[in-house]
């Protein structure tokens, strides 16, 4: 008998339908001999709706209290989808992520997982039970407050559940198909990936690839859990991602390139007059740090001469970026900057591929694809598989339309499907 962790986007369970047809997808798995334990999203847009209401009430609601909201999505799922596995003559236990173990720090809104002791939820599965854990979700091990994982909270869940219980893979259930090389409501022609490695998949994560994020992926590598990215509202086979290929998969690590991948949820900061000597870049980036800031891509012009002065660019979410500014104006006596910039309209576009670094035409060709499609960079940043540019948002469609076609990357098949949903 295998463990099976399976998980469950809120396009999926996004009402009764839906929840009824989870409901027998998990009732099959567990006819197929396995223990199953599924871990669930809120329900369509209830998460945004909740934040919604709670910004009503007051425009900065205190984290404790909007985590203590926003939990109430997924327990209203796990709920319903138990009650839906019972009326089909399975018992099912439905467990809150500090019921199930999930123990996270006491950062609100964002906490990280830094334990999970699924003590109930073995016990449950032993018993015949099917367990449906609330995603998105933990307790605080030091103030014993309830938390939220922030955005991809119920994927991370999911795989660190798999993790703790030893599951022989945890299936990611959304609403594609599977990983394909480019976002397909973007690319029709866009290309479902059999299997992809932990290392492509990071990369893609991290450029902005929605269907799998980036902490999900980093903790299934570190603890080597097969994760199988599929569709709730299909049969079919969908994307493995692991360490190793599984067998009949096309072994995509042959390929030049695994895919492209984009994201307009960046923002621009420029600081602008700092002075050119050791030490500026740290206190800049010290003061991001301390305001708990994640940035991306970064990017120094060279100083002029005359003035002895350079400006420093950087991309951070577009949700971060009053904080950004607000943290900089604060050192700026410190850092001795003469201004700043500001540019939410901008978006990126990364190339993704192992076989890029062995092959110097890429670069050539990635450059060129965007100059025939009219496409002005701003910002360039590469690493051994990947090549990252920042554009202007409005250009991003037809520039990662333009790469994906000069590499290749087409389907001569179908057009991808998209079933409903952000793809979450």
């Amino acid at each position: 008998m295998g463990l099976v962790v399976q998980k469950y986007g809120g396009s999926s369970v996004a009402d009764a339908e839906g929840i009824k047809r989870v409901a027998k997808r998990i009732v099959e798995a567990k006819q197929n001999g396995n223990q199953v334990v599924a871990v669930v999203s809120a329900m369509g847009d209830t998460t945004d709706e909740l934040i919604d209401l709670a910004e009503q009430v007051s425009p900065m609601p205190a984290g404790r209290e909007l985590d203590m909201l926003l939990t109430a999505g997924e327990r209203i799922s796990m709920a319903l989808l138990a009650m839906a596995i019972k009326k089909l003559g399975h018992e099912a236990q439905s467990f809150t992520g500090s019921q199930a173990g999930v123990i996270t720090d006491s950062v609100h809104n964002k906490a990280r997982i830094i334990d999970v002791t699924p003590g109930r939820i073995k016990t449950s599965v032993d018993e015949g039970n099917i367990a449906i854990v609330a995603g998105f979700q933990g307790v605080s091990q030091d103030t014993k407050d309830i938390t939220t994982l922030g955005r991809g909270g119920s994927d991370t869940t999911a795989v660190a559940l798999a993790a703790a219980l030893d599951a022989d893979v945890c299936e990611i259930y959304t609403d594609v198909d599977g990983v394909f090389t480019a976002d397909p409501r973007v690319v029709k022609k866009a290309r479902k990936i059999d299997w992809i490695s932990f290392e492509d998949m990071l990369e893609l994560a991290a450029s902005g690839s929605k269907v799998l994020l980036h902490r999900c992926v980093e903790y299934a590598r570190r603890y080597n859990i097969p994760i199988h990215v599929r569709s709730s509202f299909s049969g079919l086979q969908g994307t493995w991602v692991s360490s190793e290929p599984k067998q009949g998969a096309k072994q995509v690590e042959q390929a030049l390139i695994s895919g492209v991948a984009h994201d307009t949820s960046e923002a621009k900061v420029t600081v602008v007059g700092v002075p050119d000597k050791p030490g500026e870049a740290a206190s800049i980036f010290r003061a991001i740090a301390d305001a708990e800031i994640n940035i991306d891509m970064v990017v120094q012009n060279v100083s002029a001469a005359s003035t002895g002065l350079t400006d420093i660019s950087f991309t951070l979410p577009k949700t971060e970026g009053r904080k950004a500014i607000d943290a900089l104006e604060k050192n700026k006596p410190g850092i001795g900057f003469d201004s700043l910039r500001y540019d939410d309209q901008i978006g990126k576009i990364s190339l993704v591929g192992a076989g890029m670094k062995t092959n110097p035409g890429v670069t050539a060709d990635f450059f060129t694809a965007l100059s025939d499609a009219g496409v002005n960079i701003e910002l360039i940043s590469t690493s051994e598989i990947r090549i990252s540019v920042v554009t202007r948002a409005d250009d991003v469609p037809e520039a990662v339309r333009a790469v994906h076609s000069a590499f290749g990357l087409d389907s001569d098949s179908d057009e991808a499907v998209v079933y409903g949903g952000t793809g979450r």
